[in-house]
C-alpha cells in the first residue's frame, strides 16, 4: 500500500503541536506545585477540619444568610487548566498516531520513532485515568487533590522522550519491514506499550517517594521542594498498584513475543538480547512486587528495586534497540 504523503505530514504536524502543549501543561502543573502549600507529614495533620467544628479553612464563608462558594486558590486553577492542557495534548497525540496508522495502512508502532511516541500517550493516558479516579475520590470526601500537581514530574520525561523520537529517532512514513508483518505487531508490541508507560508512570512515583521519605526523615533535606510532595504512603501505593495492574500486561506481552518467536524463527526463545533485557525487566518487577508485600523489604527497599525496573527498560527501549545488533533490530536505524 502506498503511503499517503499528506496525512503523513498532517501526523507530523500534530506530533510536533502535542509537544508544545505538553510542554505548556507541564508549566502549569509546576506553577501549581510551586504554588502549593506544604502537605502534612502526619496523618492527623492531613485530615480536613470537621464542619461545625468552628471557623476554619473549610467550611463556606456566610454573606449575611447567604452562603457563598469560597475563591479558588491559585494553585487551583494552574491545576486545572494543567489538566485540561494534557487532555488536549493527550487528543492531539492520539491523531498524530492515528493519522500515521492511516497514511501507512498498518499499525503505527512499526519504527522507534512510532514506538516512543506510542509509549509517551499510554503514559499520558495512565496518568489522566489515575488523576481522574484520585480527583473523584477527593471530591467525594472534601479532600485536596494532592497528586494532580505531580503531573510535571510526568510530563518531563514524556517530553523528553518525545523530542528524541522526535528528532534522533525520527524515520519518514513507509510500509512494514516484511520481518514485522504479522498480525503479532498488533498484539505483541502494542501491549508492550502500554506496559512499558504505566511502568514510566510508576517509576516516577517511586523516584518522588524516595524524595519525600528523605523529607520526612530531615525536614532540612530539600524542604522547600518535598513537604509540597504528597505524602510517601500515597506515592508508595501508587507505584505499588499501577505496577500490580499492569505487571499481567507486561508477562502477556513477553509470552505473545515468544509465540510470535515461534513463527517467525522457528523458536520460542533464543535468549536474543531483546528478549534476555525483557526477561530481566520481568524479574526485577516480579521481585518488586514481591519485595512490597514482604514487611522487612516494603518502603524505600521496595522503592529502589521499582526504580531498577524502570532503569531496565529504559535500557531495552534504547540501548537494545539502537546500539545492540539483533534479530529485534528494526526501524532502519
Amino acid at each position: 500500500m502506498p503511503v499517503n504523503e499528506t496525512l503523513s505530514t498532517y501526523s507530523d504536524m500534530a506530533y510536533a503541536t502535542s509537544v508544545v502543549i505538553y510542554a505548556f501543561a507541564m508549566l502549569l502543573y509546576f506553577a501549581e506545585f510551586a504554588s502549593s502549600r506544604a502537605v502534612a507529614k502526619t496523618a492527623a495533620q492531613r485530615e480536613p477540619a470537621m464542619v461545625g467544628s468552628g471557623s476554619g479553612p473549610d467550611e463556606t464563608p456566610e454573606v449575611g444568610h447567604i452562603k457563598t462558594e469560597p475563591k479558588r486558590p491559585m494553585s487551583e486553577r494552574w491545576g486545572g487548566m494543567a489538566v485540561a492542557m494534557t487532555v488536549l495534548g493527550g487528543l492531539v497525540h492520539l491523531a498524530s498516531l492515528v493519522l500515521r496508522g492511516v497514511a501507512t495502512g498498518r499499525a503505527p508502532w512499526g519504527n522507534m520513532y512510532e514506538f516512543g511516541s506510542a509509549i509517551c500517550l499510554a503514559a499520558v493516558i495512565a496518568w489522566v485515568v489515575v488523576l481522574y479516579q484520585q480527583m473523584r475520590k477527593a471530591r467525594r470526601e472534601a479532600t485536596p487533590a494532592q497528586l494532580r500537581s505531580l503531573g510535571g514530574f510526568l510530563m518531563l520525561p514524556v517530553i523528553l522522550l518525545l523530542f528524541l523520537s522526535g528528532t534522533v529517532l525520527y524515520a519518514q512514513a513507509a510500509p512494514l519491514q516484511p520481518a514485522l508483518q504479522s498480525y503479532w505487531i498488533v498484539i505483541h508490541v502494542s501491549a508492550a506499550i502500554v506496559a512499558s508507560g504505566v511502568l514510566l508512570f510508576s517509576g516516577v512515583a517511586s523516584l518522588l517517594y524516595l524524595v519525600r521519605v528523605r523529607y520526612e526523615r530531615d525536614e532540612t533535606k530539600m524542604a522547600a521542594f518535598a513537604s509540597r510532595l504528597p505524602s510517601s504512603q500515597t506515592l508508595d501505593r501508587l507505584a505499588y498498584r499501577t505496577t500490580v495492574v499492569i505487571f499481567p500486561v507486561w508477562t502477556f506481552a513477553i509470552v505473545a513475543g515468544a509465540i510470535w518467536a515461534e513463527a517467525a524463527w522457528g523458536r520460542f526463545w533464543g535468549w536474543d538480547p531483546k528478549e534476555t533485557t525483557s526477561f530481566i525487566a520481568w524479574v526485577v518487577y516480579a521481585a518488586y512486587l514481591h519485595a512490597r508485600a514482604t514487611a522487612g523489604w516494603r518502603g524505600v527497599r521496595a522503592a529502589w528495586i521499582n526504580i531498577l525496573g524502570l532503569a531496565v527498560m529504559i535500557f531495552n527501549l534504547f540501548f537494545i534497540n539502537i546500539v545492540v545488533s539483533g534479530l529485534h533490530s528494526y526501524a532502519g536505524l
